[in-house]
């Protein structure tokens, strides 16, 4: 379904989540749209969370934020409902992971908050429209996420280590992907770093925290990206009572274009 999904419309991929048809990775699918990270918390702790995307800009660029209690995210398109319209959700009681779903129309609460942060899906149409490939889109695979050495700057009960996720680049073209994926800010922008992963404190590049690996083939160098895995990160060290988050690699694929 995943090949079928990368040829179809938005409309048609969005009605295949909705109905629960499609409940994996959203990596190349909506080509075109801008993709989004999800964090669902209740009201009383939405400030601290939004002074956190605004002090980590680089992992946690928000693109949108709902009225408390209200599921449809009016300024990411018409008819997006946020307790539905993404393959997979965490729920996390208390700080710890207590299950995935795909949807959320039965815990549903008249105070959440929804925030939306914008995801590195987005520019890798850019890339590959450029002639880079990428391993993950063409394997059918979640790009490998991990947790790295580089600080958030705290908010509240918010804070943590970066997660950052790697796409294995040409050497030789490493600087035009890093130039490209600059003209998006709102999905993460240019990378962190590049190269050795020790740098960023990964140990094992064949181990991600988050997602599937993947090679890095003779010739070519890791490069990685600020990733909206981050903010679970934090909603995990913030221990909230519940918080609903994308689960990694699922994302809400919105009308913005």
């Amino acid at each position: 379904m995943y090949e079928m999904l990368r040829k179809s419309s938005l409309s048609e991929v969005r009605a295949a989540i909705r109905s629960r048809g499609y409940q994996s990775h959203t990596a190349g699918l909506g080509q075109g749209y801008l993709q989004a990270n999800l964090a669902i918390m209740p009201e009383a702790y939405a400030l601290d969370f939004m002074r956190f995307c605004q002090r980590n800009p680089k992992p946690c660029p928000l693109t949108g934020v709902s009225d408390t209690g209200d599921p449809m995210m009016r300024t990411l398109g018409g008819d997006l409902d946020i307790r539905t319209d993404v393959p997979a959700y965490n729920v996390y009681r208390n700080g710890t992971l207590d299950r995935s779903v795909s949807d959320i129309s039965d815990i549903w609460q008249d105070d959440l908050v929804v925030f939306a942060l914008g995801c590195s899906f987005t520019f890798e149409r850019a890339l590959q429209a450029a002639g880079i490939a990428l391993w993950h889109i063409d394997n059918d695979k979640t790009v490998p996420m991990f947790r790295s050495n580089i600080d958030t700057v705290p908010a509240g009960p918010f804070s943590g280590k970066m997660v950052v996720s790697m796409r294995s680049i040409p050497e030789a073209r490493v600087a035009e992907a890093a130039e490209i994926s600059r003209r998006y800010p709102l999905a993460h922008g240019a990378p962190v770093y590049w190269g050795d992963p020790a740098g960023v404190g990964i140990d094992d590049i064949a181990a991600p925290e988050w997602g599937d690996p993947a090679p890095v083939p003779e010739g070519h160098v890791p490069v990685f990206w600020a990733c909206g895995v981050t903010p679970q990160v934090a909603l995990e060290n913030a221990r909230l009572p519940l918080c609903i988050t994308h689960k990694p690699g699922h994302m809400l694929i919105t009308d913005v274009a």
